[in-house]
């Protein structure tokens, strides 16, 4: 709460100024490192436009932020030894008529055929999806134990510590929630590959695992990889992505990719100079 009222001319200013520009900012929250905030959007029935809104809101938190004698970033990992920034995405799927293919099965959230094969698509293509959910080096760096980000492909009922949460309440709003991807993801590239891991579930018919009870990260090993390189490969290997999102895409995509990885190869960091220089 004192972090909120430090920041609140700052806050109210954004707000301010989504207003002026007709983008749907919603709450803005604190979160545990420090001068991190959640922004949240309303949803929209659009994808693209979900995007776009994304884009400008991050254009626009820096232009204030600059007003404000400071500067914001979407760095996935700007902190070390702290919690990383995600992106967190909510889906839903709506038929012809409008209604929410995921509440198919009334009250009960986990038993929706629909829901279940996406989840399952989605957990199935994770492993493979990740140099898209974390697309530089510093990206990888979030994904350490025991800082709130996910480390296996799991899913569960309203549960914080699982990669893909169905969240509490009325079944006209079930949906998904995807919360893997960091804060410096490509918002186009994570709803394409969202939504293709989705449509991949559902033609399927691709059944998960068992939803988790409890602290995930005290069941499951970690399993996603944190190696930029081994991302890459996984994802030049997986078909399902490639035939999704264009087989030439992913090619030009790794290339540029691996073109920057070998450029921070070739940097030589502080600590491995304090680390190694007078002790190998």
């Amino acid at each position: 709460m004192l972090e909120l009222d430090e920041y609140a001319e700052f806050i109210n200013d954004l707000q301010c100024a989504a207003q002026a520009q007709g983008l749907p900012l919603d709450t803005v929250l604190k979160e545990c490192a420090p001068g991190q905030f959640e922004a949240n959007l309303i949803h929209t029935d659009d994808a693209l436009s979900a995007c776009d809104h994304s884009v400008l809101l991050k254009r626009l938190i820096k232009g204030v932020a600059l007003k404000h004698g400071f500067e914001a970033t979407f760095m996935a990992k700007p902190y070390g030894s702290e919690a990383g920034s995600g992106t967190h995405v909510h889906v839903s799927l709506i038929d012809s008529n409008g209604h929410n293919i995921f509440a198919e099965n009334g009250d009960d959230p986990l038993q929706s055929a629909a829901l279940q094969q996406a989840v399952g698509g989605l957990l199935e293509l994770m492993p493979d999806s990740m140099a898209l959910l974390a697309p530089n080096l510093n990206s990888f760096r979030r994904f350490q134990e025991g800082l709130y980000v996910p480390m296996a492909p799991t899913w569960g009922y309203d549960n914080r510590s699982v990669a893909i949460r169905v969240p509490a309440g009325p079944k006209e709003a079930r949906r998904i929630e995807h919360r893997v991807a960091g804060a410096d993801v490509n918002p186009y590239l994570l709803l394409a590959t969202v939504l293709a891991s989705i449509h991949h579930g559902l033609t399927q018919q691709i059944a998960p695992a068992e939803p988790i009870i409890g602290n995930a990260y005290e069941q499951i090993a970690p399993q996603l990889t944190n190696s930029w390189a081994h991302a890459l490969h996984l994802l030049g290997n997986n078909h399902v992505l490639g035939e999704q999102l264009g087989e030439d895409f992913i090619e030009v995509f790794i290339a540029n990719r691996q073109a920057e990885r070998a450029d921070t190869m070739r940097e030589v960091s502080a600590m491995e100079y304090d680390w190694y220089l007078r002790h190998v």
